[in-house]
């Protein structure tokens, strides 16, 4: 059985493009971390407003909790998880979790947000992700790839870096 995932970034680096993506190769279960947030939560983040530590917590220990399902190709998870202390809490709850941080330049996420309409997380948030986002440490097991060369490169290089094998390609992808 695969080691949990986390794809985290922050809002529009594509954790959860490429976390689907990731899941589909891997046939593990994917699932979004958004989902799993306190309406008060998407309300606040909706208006504008950073979630506190308080506000995340709760939503932590089900992200964690998520992480931990038992499913034969294991679970991916796309969730933001921007600072070592949030990861830390969810290996609280998922010891063997991977967390792979989605890097990618301002100037992309800029132009990616707007084209996501209709999402809670407001493009004015951005900054304050940015100012949160805390890189992966040396002994956190995890990677950091860049997201900024389309869903399929970087669900591949992933799977190349994390050493992992796909279970057939997805109808329409071929290897080549």
């Amino acid at each position: 059985m695969m080691r949990p995932i986390v794809v985290m970034g922050v809002s529009g680096a594509g954790k959860s493009t490429v976390g689907s993506a990731l899941a589909a190769r891997l046939g593990a279960v994917f699932k979004d971390a958004d989902s799993l947030h306190p309406s008060a939560n998407v309300r606040k983040m909706a208006s504008g407003t950073p979630l506190t530590d308080e506000d995340r917590w709760p939503w932590l220990q089900l992200v964690g909790t998520a992480l931990s399902a038992e499913s034969p190709g294991g679970v991916v998870v796309a969730c933001s998880a921007l600072r070592r202390r949030y990861r830390d809490a969810i290996r609280a709850i998922a010891p063997t979790t991977t967390f792979v941080l989605l890097n990618v330049a301002t100037p992309v996420l800029q132009e990616r947000l707007p084209m996501r309409p209709g999402h809670f997380m407001p493009a004015s948030l951005l900054t304050s992700q940015l100012e949160t986002l805390e890189p992966l440490e040396s002994d956190e097991a995890g990677l950091t790839v860049t997201s900024e060369e389309g869903i399929e490169s970087t669900a591949e290089l992933i799977l190349l870096q994390l050493g992992a094998r796909p279970i057939e390609p997805p109808a329409g992808l071929h290897r080549g």
